[in-house]
């Protein structure tokens, strides 16, 4: 094929690719910005003309980087001071190498796993308006050529699929900023609500499936704000909401409703299992003191329990568990109720 075909080709098949990305952005509202990485990762492949491309994301909570368009593999999730894409967006560089079996930097875990051969790599950080990497772009295996990547004129052809990524990273992690309480890093009620339209009410029109959830809070809580200071209250919330979250399955959900008030959602679990799960976070939260510099909180727990009715909506399922909790509360505290 001449190089004015190949030059008309990869033409087409950018505006393809953008019509397509401006469709899906144009059509009913995305339940996350997953498709649009997909469109723009291809973007990018086509651009380089690579073999293969993915979008990292850089969580600087979680210090990890995760993609989920690198190989055709489930979700990939490394810590973000390994590998190119971390010495990338820690040194805020582009990266190349045209030999990646002899640079120490190179992870070839997934390589082995696939049976994969990586021949070349650049990664590109992606920073979102105010300069700040928030994200990475990774092309592997140039075709074409010698097979090697040239940084000037790579980097040229990727800037605008890697640009538009970083737009719509900014606009995820705005939202999911919004969807979390800012001290505890759980999901917040915001986050509740957008998780229940997108992830259980798939489930609960399911015959086969089925939710449980608890609601529950920390017993005399004013009392710890009011002898130690709230600061020490705030350590008493991070706390529990630590306990929790190590506590919850991938496949449910925990999330800090307001106040000293937590709420997590079970998936495929009837209310005797959710009773039981809440009973072993009750003792492990009786059984662990919050130690801070000053001073050493003992503190409990009360839990309401019910199996999600499908009949009545989200707040009346919530009302019916907060129910339990007050019966929990006025019989004793420190104890679940179902």
């Amino acid at each position: 094929m001449s190089t004015k075909s190949n030059s008309r080709k990869m033409l087409d098949d950018i505006f393809e690719m953008s019509e397509r990305l401006y469709r899906d952005m144009s059509g009913p509202a995305l339940t996350d910005h997953t498709k649009i990485f997909q469109h723009l990762t291809e973007l990018g492949k086509i651009l380089t003309e690579s073999d293969r491309a993915s979008f990292w994301k850089w969580d600087k909570n979680a210090h990890t980087l995760w993609t989920t368009a690198a190989t055709g593999t489930d979700r990939i999730t490394i810590p973000d001071t390994t590998g190119l894409v971390g010495k990338s967006l820690n040194e805020g560089r582009v990266i190349i190498t045209n030999d990646p079996y002899n640079n120490p930097d190179f992870n070839s875990a997934v390589d082995k796993m696939t049976g994969y051969v990586t021949r070349s790599i650049l990664v590109m950080p992606v920073a979102n308006i105010n300069g700040e990497y928030i994200g990475a772009y990774q092309v592997i295996n140039k075709l074409g050529g010698d097979g090697t990547y040239n940084e000037e004129e790579d980097c040229k052809k990727l800037s605008l699929a890697a640009m538009i990524c970083g737009l719509a990273l900014e606009s995820d992690v705005f939202l999911e900023e919004s969807h979390t309480d800012k001290l505890t890093r759980l999901r917040n009620r915001m986050g509740f609500f957008h998780d229940f339209d997108r992830k259980y009410n798939a489930i609960i029109r399911d015959p086969m499936r089925q939710i449980s959830l608890f609601i529950c809070d920390i017993d005399k809580f004013k009392r710890v704000n009011d002898t130690y200071g709230h600061n020490t209250g705030d350590e008493v919330l991070k706390q529990v909401a630590t306990i929790l979250k190590e506590n919850c399955r991938d496949c449910d959900g925990v999330y800090r409703w307001g106040g000293e008030e937590f709420i997590m959602i079970m998936t495929d679990i009837d209310m005797d299992k959710c009773a039981e799960r809440a009973e072993e976070i009750r003792q492990i939260i009786e059984d662990n003191d919050c130690v801070t510099e000053e001073y050493t909180v003992h503190h409990t727990m009360s839990f309401g329990v019910t199996a999600f009715d499908p009949e009545k909506t989200i707040e009346g399922n919530i009302s019916v568990a907060d129910e339990k909790l007050y019966q929990a509360k006025e019989s004793g505290r420190n104890r679940v109720v179902k």
